[in-house]
This record gives C-alpha cells, structure tokens and sequence, in this order.
C-alpha cells in the first residue's frame, strides 16, 4: 500500500525518447545524465572504449528506468550523421528530445588555419546538427510534439582569438537555431541553443594542467586564471549547469521559449 505522506518520484520525461550526440563526457554525458534521471529512454552517441559504453549503458538503463543505447555514428561522416536519426527511430520507434552537443575545434591564427580541419570542424558542429534536425523533424511533427536543443557556445555570440572555425561555426549553429525555430514556430516543436562560457570539462583542465606546466604554478592556480580571464565571476560553468538548463528547455514552462540562444558564461557578455 502507498503511504501518502510519501510525495510520489515525478519522471516528466517518461515515455519520452532523446538522443544526444557526443554523450559519452563531459556536457554530453551530464544531459544524457539529466534526462536519464526524468525517466526518458536514451539514445546515447560518442567514441569511448568498448567495456566503458556498456558499463554506461547500463548505468543510464538502471538511472532511467528505461532503454538505453549506444549508437557509434562518426558524425563528421555526413552519410553517418544522416543515418543516425533513422536508427534511432527503428530502435525506438519514435523521436521527442534531439540534443546537439557533438563538438571540436582549433586554435591558430586563421592564416596558419589548416583547411582540412576547417572543413572537419564545420561538418561536426555545424552540418551534423543540420542532419540530424532536417531527418528528426517529420517524426516530431507528426507526434506534435519535440524539442530541439543545439549545445552552442558564447563563441556562437561573440567573436575569439585563433578561434575563426570554431566561432564560425558555432555562430552558424545560432543562426540554423533560429531558422528552426521560426519553421516549426507554429507547432508544438522549439529549438533553442545553450551558449556556454568555459565549461569545466577534460578541455578545460588539459589547458589548465599545460598553463601550470608553462608558468610553474599549480594546477588550481591555473584553473582559476583561465577562469578569471574570461568569466568576470571568477568560475567555471558545470557541465551540470548546462545539463540543468537542457531540462528546462524539456519542460512545459518552456514551450514559448523558440529561437533563443541562452548564455551562461559568468558575465563573459555582460562586459
């Protein structure tokens, strides 16, 4: 028998499906995380070694109660990332949370800029989402129902040093939010974008760890003046923050919110 005095486990998202690229670290990991903890059934994407994705895989089934995934696609394949939603829907059979996090980048000045990886860069984080989006959006509209969120970067708000792939592509990935978002504005579908500050994932620390090595300082010296030089609180943004803000864009209290690109970057855009 219920005691009901027991306020009973709410799982919003159960029943639904979500596939979020580049799952399996850092911001990724912690939104597959976040909407496993909802209830919703999983799609997870990403390289990692074999025996870790089962181990994840189970993990996130036990957390959500629900199927969960891996689906190994090298999203800068644009064959491969075509074919990624399709598997999800004859897995799933359905389609309700499409989350692009998939992400990469390089740093140099533009004219020592490799063309090659510039070419690598914009089918990751610019064509992959347009994949996934254009083969995920007639499932959602038939449902009537999905939510689309492009895991942006303050870079796709503002301009950087030795950044020309990445920031233009991140801007790109803004614009096709919009774009999506005003197509699908008169249904029951949204498509926002997070823009994220410095995040502190294996990127941040790898940095912090050669800026230590380089200035003979300690690694939490390090951290906190890569912090420091772009964030004016002093802080790094969790990938639990971003995850957190995901979620929110999941729910009905966010159903009018279309087109946004939301940033939590410390006060980077506040300068």
């Amino acid at each position: 028998m219920n005691n009901p005095l027991v306020a009973p486990t709410v799982r919003p998202l159960a029943g639904r499906v979500a596939l979020v690229t580049g799952s399996t670290d850092g911001i990724g990991l912690a939104i597959a995380r976040a909407l496993a903890s909802q209830g919703a059934s999983l799609a997870l994407n990403g390289f990692g070694e074999a025996a870790a994705l089962v181990q994840l895989v189970e993990s996130l089934g036990a957390l959500s109660g629900s199927y969960v995934c891996h689906l190994p696609a090298d999203l800068s394949d644009p064959q491969q990332a075509a074919a990624l939603v399709p598997q999800v829907l004859q897995q799933f059979g359905r389609l309700d949370i499409l989350v692009n996090n998939a992400g990469t980048q390089h740093k140099s000045p533009i004219e020592e800029h490799p063309p090659g990886r510039w070419d690598q860069i914009m089918a990751l984080n610019l064509d992959a989402p347009f994949h996934t989006i254009r083969t995920a959006l007639p499932a959602m509209r038939q449902q009537g129902w999905g939510r689309i969120i492009n895991i942006a970067s303050v870079y796709g708000l503002a301009g950087g040093i030795d950044r020309s792939s990445y920031v233009a592509s991140k801007h790109g990935l803004v614009g096709l939010t919009k774009a999506v978002a005003l197509e699908t504005a008169r249904t029951a579908i949204t498509c926002n974008a997070i823009c994220p500050g410095d995040v502190s994932t294996r990127i941040f620390y790898r940095n912090a760890k050669l800026l230590a090595e380089q200035e003979q300082i300690s690694r939490q010296e390090a951290q906190q003046r890569i912090a420091a030089g772009n964030m004016p609180s002093g802080h790094v943004v969790s990938p639990e923050q971003v995850a957190s803000l995901a979620l929110y864009l999941c729910s009905e209290a966010a159903s009018e919110m279309r087109g946004t690109a939301l940033s939590l970057d410390g006060g980077w855009l506040a300068r």
